[in-house]
């Protein structure tokens, strides 16, 4: 977490306020038909990979958050090699709920083991993590996952994605973690779910 500067904030009412340009950013516009927490991540991102696999910033978040908060993850396709096979992978894993079976593994097979070359590697590592060979074949063909592909392009389009990792809140506001206390793990997650908690809020 180097890099990440800042005092963390207690989310009491007197509490510092938390800043526009410090925690997080508005945005320009608002888009709409978004989740309200909607993060994007790319298995092909080594950022990513230790934000997810190491740390485990999205899951530590997301315990803190209150229990009817949902962190709607999608992956961005524009990193290569094979980002729009790993974007379908992703609404493949979303359309049959096995997003928490697939992520490690395909993060693994993609970062670590380099093995992902084809559409017939992601079709092995689902198989590898106990998803039915044809309960794959008929979602990748789907028109769900179409959609699925469709909803995670636009979602980043709209709202300008530039880089991964990244969160949004309500359409409105972009986390900026780098200007998050990083003195410890515990302190950056506290204060990156507080920030989520307070443009929820907002």
């Amino acid at each position: 977490m180097a890099g990440f500067a800042w005092a963390l904030l207690s989310i009491s009412a007197n509490a510092a306020p938390f800043a526009d340009g410090t925690q997080y950013t508005s945005l320009g516009k608002t888009v709409a038909d978004v989740p309200d927490v909607m993060a994007f991540f790319s298995f092909n991102c080594p950022h990513c990979y230790q934000y997810e696999q190491v740390s485990h910033v999205p899951g530590r978040v997301a315990e803190k958050l209150p229990a009817d908060t949902r962190i709607v993850k999608y992956h961005a396709e524009f990193l290569p090699p094979l980002g729009k096979e790993l974007s379908k992978a992703w609404a493949v894993a979303m359309a049959l709920g096995v997003e928490d079976r697939i992520i490690s593994p395909m993060f693994e097979a993609v970062q670590k083991e380099k093995r992902i070359q084809s559409s017939n590697d992601i079709r092995s590592v689902f198989i590898e993590a106990g998803i039915k060979a044809e309960d794959f074949d008929s979602a990748w063909s789907s028109f769900a996952v179409k959609a699925l592909v469709d909803r995670q392009r636009k979602a980043a389009e709209h709202i300008e994605l530039q880089g991964v990792p990244a969160m949004f809140i309500k359409g409105k506001y972009e986390i900026r973690s780098r200007g998050m206390d990083a003195s410890s793990l515990d302190n950056f997650v506290q204060e990156y779910a507080a920030t989520v908690k307070y443009l929820l809020e907002k």
